[in-house]
């Protein structure tokens, strides 16, 4: 089946825990999105505040979260990498590794549905998942309320974000969303270009740009300001393995989801490789040419897949145009200077 939708659809604070993104939203409120974006939407059950974006942050960056404090959330999602690790899969507690290559977390605001397979429905419900998986941080949900309860420093900060000082899984992974939430990667060239600038891109990337939007017609699947149709495609990747990856099949039990995976944002795929669910494509020119081939064949391939006979000129020019969707808004997110203690 082509393109399963998954729409369902991204301060009382220790003075050295707070930044200077989280000091100018307790004055201006949620962070607003960068151009090209649009507006924010948070749940009416997690609203953002200051507070809770930055327990959050704490939170994502702390390694306590792991059974060994070895692993934090920005392990495998890096801001220095662009919120990935650039590794084809990644490396849990005990250098276990998993099975898939780590999605980036930047605009995830955008997306209800999470993991390569769309298993998690929010980013809230996403965010609990590593935290007990045995391979990534191997703790147990109530194992690490109680770590973070025995740490004081933090319990001034769940004050802050929620009302009282109480910590539970769901609490923490409400901060982590609301942090994560504010991820975002927006006024690229190309929406430079769309504004008006029509400097803001090079001849080769408008040429590329034509070739993605008009000849490859690459939004049938990357279509919109995230670039994200926010569905599942059958791309062939992994499907001539000797056991391949079932993709969502394995959440769902429908055959027609057998071998298909979440279309991922291209907003930062310059910075972003390894690329495809299993990372087995290392840069962007092998992206082009997979395309270009139509994919591997295999019995639920995307009828959308199939050859786009480009010539080595139009796949450059298509890479061109990919890097001209690197923007702003996230290069700033970095760990706090000092954790509670």
């Amino acid at each position: 089946m082509v393109h399963r939708r998954i729409w369902a659809g991204a301060l009382a604070l220790p003075a050295f825990l707070l930044c200077g993104w989280a000091q100018q939203g307790a004055k201006t409120g949620p962070p607003k999105a960068p151009l090209g974006l649009p507006p924010l939407s948070w749940p009416k059950d997690n609203p953002y505040s200051a507070a809770k974006a930055e327990l959050g942050r704490t939170l994502y960056f702390d390694r306590r979260l792991s059974a060994d404090d070895t692993v934090s959330c920005a392990s495998c999602h890096d801001p220095k990498l662009a919120f990935t690790d650039n590794a084809a899969v990644s490396t849990g507690i005990k250098s276990q590794h998993g099975g898939r290559s780590a999605p980036t977390v930047i605009n995830r605001a955008y997306s209800l549905a999470q993991f390569w397979d769309g298993r998690a429905k929010t980013l809230e419900e996403q965010a609990k998942g590593p935290i007990a998986n045995p391979i990534e941080m191997g703790m147990t949900h109530d194992g690490v309320v109680d770590r973070i309860k025995s740490v004081k420093g933090y319990r001034p900060m769940f004050a802050a974000a929620f009302g009282s000082e109480e910590i539970d899984i769901d609490r923490m992974a409400k901060a982590i969303a609301c942090f994560e939430r504010t991820v975002l990667s927006g006024n690229a060239p190309y929406d430079r270009y769309k504004a008006g600038d029509k400097s803001a891109m090079t001849p080769q990337q408008v040429r590329g740009m034509d070739i993605f939007f008009n000849r490859a017609k690459c939004d049938q699947c990357h279509e919109g300001s995230n670039f994200t149709l926010n569905a599942y495609s059958n791309l062939g990747v992994g499907s001539d393995k000797p056991d391949p990856d079932v993709g969502r099949y394995a959440v769902t039990h429908d055959p027609r989801d057998w071998g298909v995976f979440k279309t991922p944002t291209l907003r930062e795929i310059e910075h972003t490789a390894p690329y495809m669910h299993d990372g087995s494509l290392k840069t962007l020119d092998e992206v082009v040419e997979f395309y270009n081939k139509g994919g591997i064949q295999n019995k639920n391939l995307d009828p959308n897949m199939k050859m786009l006979h480009l010539n080595e000129r139009d796949k450059a020019d298509l890479v061109a145009f990919l890097k001209a969707l690197s923007g702003e808004g996230w290069q700033h997110l970095a760990p706090p200077a000092k954790f509670p203690e």
